[in-house]
C-alpha cells in the first residue's frame, strides 16, 4: 500500500492532478475538500453562520456523509443524496472555509478520511494531508501556484460550467480564503516539515502530475532496495 499527501491552497490544481495520479497507478483518489464543502453546504442550506462553533457544531448530528466510488469517480452522498456539483459552486468555498476551522468539524471528518486510507492505496488532496489526515504517508508534496494563475484557472472552470462570474472577484476571494486557512488555529493549511514544495505556475495537469509520478516511483524504488519502510 502507498499513501500520497497532496496539499496547497485553492487553484492549486490539487484534485487535477491527484485524479491523474490516482487513475495512472489504479489506486483511490480521495477529495477531502469535498467532504468540507458537503458540512458547509448543509450549513448554507440551514441558514447557520458558518463562523459560529456552536451553530454548526448543533447540526452535525444531522449529517449523514457517505463516499462512494462510482465508475472510478468520487461520489459524496449527504443525508442519502449525492450532491453532486451542487457542492462546487463558488459560494460553497467560503462555508468550506469557515466550517473547516471548526474543531468540531474537523473531529467529525476525520475518522471518514483515515478510514478510506487505512484500507486503500490513496492519493490524498486538502489543507493538512501531510501534517494531520496522513503524517506517515509515504510522499508529502505541497503543491503551489501564482495568486494570479490559481485564480485564472478557477475562473476557467467556473466560465465552463457557466457560472457568471469575474476574475477579480475571484482572486479577492481566493487571497481572502489563504489568509483564513494559513491563519486558523487548528490544522492550518501550511506544509509539512518533509513536504516536497512544488510551485506549478505554468505547468498543465498532465505535466505536472509527470513529475509527481517520478517523484512517487524515486519512492517505490527505495522502498523495494530497503532504503525506506513501509507507511504504518
Amino acid at each position: 500500500m502507498i499513501q500520497i499527501a497532496i496539499d496547497g491552497p485553492s487553484g492549486a490544481g490539487k484534485s487535477t492532478v491527484a485524479k491523474l495520479i490516482a487513475k495512472k497507478m489504479g489506486i483511490v483518489y480521495v477529495d477531502t475538500g469535498a467532504l468540507y464543502r458537503t458540512v458547509g453546504y448543509y450549513v448554507r442550506q440551514k441558514g447557520v453562520d458558518p463562523k459560529s462553533h456552536e451553530g454548526v457544531s448543533a447540526l452535525l448530528g444531522e449529517i449523514d456523509i457517505q463516499v462512494k466510488y462510482e465508475n472510478g469517480e468520487q461520489c459524496v452522498y449527504l443525508n442519502g443524496e449525492n450532491l453532486g456539483d451542487k457542492i462546487r459552486q463558488n459560494e460553497i468555498s467560503k462555508y468550506a472555509s469557515d466550517v473547516s476551522a471548526i474543531p468540531a468539524v474537523r473531529a467529525f471528518l476525520l475518522d471518514t478520511q483515515k478510514s478510506i486510507a487505512s484500507q486503500n492505496s490513496v492519493v490524498m488532496d486538502g489543507r493538512d494531508i501531510g501534517t494531520v489526515i496522513l503524517p506517515n504517508a509515504d510522499v508529502k508534496i505541497f503543491l503551489t501556484a501564482t495568486d494570479e494563475e490559481r485564480a485564472k484557472r478557477r475562473y476557467n472552470e467556473l466560465i465552463a460550467k457557466g457560472a457568471d462570474v469575474r476574475l477579480e472577484d475571484i482572486l479577492k476571494e481566493m487571497k481572502e480564503r489563504d489568509a483564513n486557512d494559513k491563519g486558523r488555529k487548528i490544522a492550518p493549511a501550511i506544509p509539512a516539515e518533509d513536504a516536497i514544495i512544488f510551485d506549478n505556475t505554468g505547468l498543465t495537469g498532465e505535466e505536472s502530475c509527470e513529475k509527481i509520478l517520478e517523484i512517487v516511483r524515486d519512492v517505490q524504488n527505495k522502498r523495494k532496495e530497503g532504503v525506506l519502510q513501509p507507511t504504518n
